[in-house]
């Protein structure tokens, strides 16, 4: 699908984006392997999500649709069944990395694979520290997917620290550390998003800078209520929506407001953006509010890098075009694993930029360029990446005449209505 773009007079209206991707997956992951009946409430119907759902299903695990909400049947810890054929994790690289810490943990053997954008995805930073706790994990010769994980008598507890701050590397870890003896340890300089020790309660510390999150093997876990906010990642694209067209204002309610995902606020208000959150509150043990979102007049002058990364990581492609429409110059380093997500990001957010326009220059760790007073329509590829193809349908709404975005469908992966809900705002 191809979709067309034009320059928007204005945006206005109050939206509720889908529900968050990262905590969607692990609700079902911790439900199906919980007694009793776990309920989902705001749950992301998109790709990757229902990816993770399909492979439970697989599994043995139950699940239902009833008023609006997802029910679990959740069958405990070792209530998995071995699936009578290969896993299919579709494109979610989430599905893949945080399921092989439960199945390297499984009495039966089991294959994962995914379609050809994840299998291309790098898999050795979850098969290190699980083959470290006695997990049988069998790969390419590039450690990509398909992977056959085999069953062992029993997983042994670790202390692993992250070379690089990884919530999915991470979370891969301290669900293997639910069948292993003893009490897992995962360390971490940079923190990532914290959705999985939160959901499961876990204990958390900061010792010499450092934050350490440690579970305990053997614990079993109760069914329970999960209410998921909007996804501070899809809101993010409507945030710089609301920023860089003239006349603006948004209003998207019910947003995550979890601190390990909220960077790219800090990093948008730095630049002038006017934002305002209203109507705080914790839900489910998540913080949630409301974003008031007013057309602003932006200054750039910023270089990313170090601490903010992790937190940023998915918002760098949105983040880039606000940069582009803003005055100052723009840099981002220490971001090397923009390299390893659907796509490219890297390659693609220079290649998307250029073509509005913009001399880029590209790192291996990042990327860099001066804002200019004239940018251009153009066509955009998508590179079948959702972020991609969300963050220059914005950037779109900016520019003179009509833009046209390439494989446009590719949002589905995390949001489905996105193209709908970009129409509805605009006037």
């Amino acid at each position: 699908m191809i979709k067309s773009i034009s320059k928007a007079k204005s945006l206005r209206g109050e939206i509720i984006v889908p529900g968050d991707k990262s905590i969607s997956h692990r609700a079902v992951m911790l439900g199906g392997i919980s007694n009793g009946t776990t309920e989902i409430t705001g749950f992301l119907e998109a790709a990757d999500p229902l990816s993770t759902l399909s492979c439970y299903r697989a599994m043995g695990i139950e699940s239902k649709v009833e008023n609006g909400k997802l029910f679990i049947f959740g069958k405990g810890i070792h209530g998995l069944q071995k699936p009578s054929s290969v896993l299919d994790a579709g494109n979610s690289g989430t599905t893949m990395r945080l399921l092989s810490g439960i199945l390297a943990g499984q009495k039966f053997p089991t294959s994962i694979s995914g379609d050809q954008y994840l299998n291309k995805r790098p898999m050795k930073r979850i098969i290190d520290p699980l083959t470290k706790m006695g997990a049988k994990i069998a790969s390419t010769e590039k450690y990509t997917a398909p992977l056959n994980i085999s069953p062992v008598e029993k997983l042994r507890a670790i202390e692993y620290e992250l070379p690089v701050a990884s919530a999915q590397v991470k979370s891969a870890v301290l669900l293997a550390g639910l069948y292993a003896d003893g009490v897992t340890k995962v360390i971490e300089s940079k923190q990532s998003r914290d959705h999985t020790e939160r959901m499961l309660n876990l204990s958390t510390e900061e010792i010499n800078g450092k934050n350490i999150v440690s579970v305990t093997g053997g614990m079993k876990l109760t069914a329970k209520e999960f209410i998921i906010p909007g996804d501070p990642s899809s809101a993010a694209f409507f945030v710089v929506a609301g920023l860089i067209s003239k006349s603006s204002e948004i209003i998207i309610r019910n947003v995550g407001l979890n601190p390990t995902r909220t960077g790219f606020l800090n990093v948008l208000r730095q630049m002038g953006g006017r934002i305002r959150i209203e109507n705080e509150r914790v839900v489910a043990g998540e913080p949630i509010g409301d974003l008031i979102v007013t057309s602003s007049e932006l200054k750039s002058n910023l270089i990313l890098q170090g601490d903010i990364i992790p937190n940023i990581i998915d918002e760098i492609p949105i983040l880039s075009i606000a940069a582009a429409h803003a005055i100052g110059s723009f840099e981002v380093r220490g971001a090397k694993d923009l390299r390893n997500k659907e796509t490219d990001r890297i390659v693609a957010v220079c290649k998307n930029l250029r073509a509005m326009g913009l001399t880029v220059d590209e790192f291996e760790d990042g990327f860099a360029f001066d804002s200019k007073n004239k940018l251009f329509n153009n066509n955009f590829e998508s590179f079948d990446d959702h972020r991609i193809a969300m963050a220059f349908g914005i950037a779109s709404l900016a520019l003179e005449g009509e833009s046209k975005i390439t494989n446009a469908e590719c949002v589905n992966i995390s949001y489905p209505n996105f193209w709908d809900t970009l129409q509805i705002l605009q006037h």
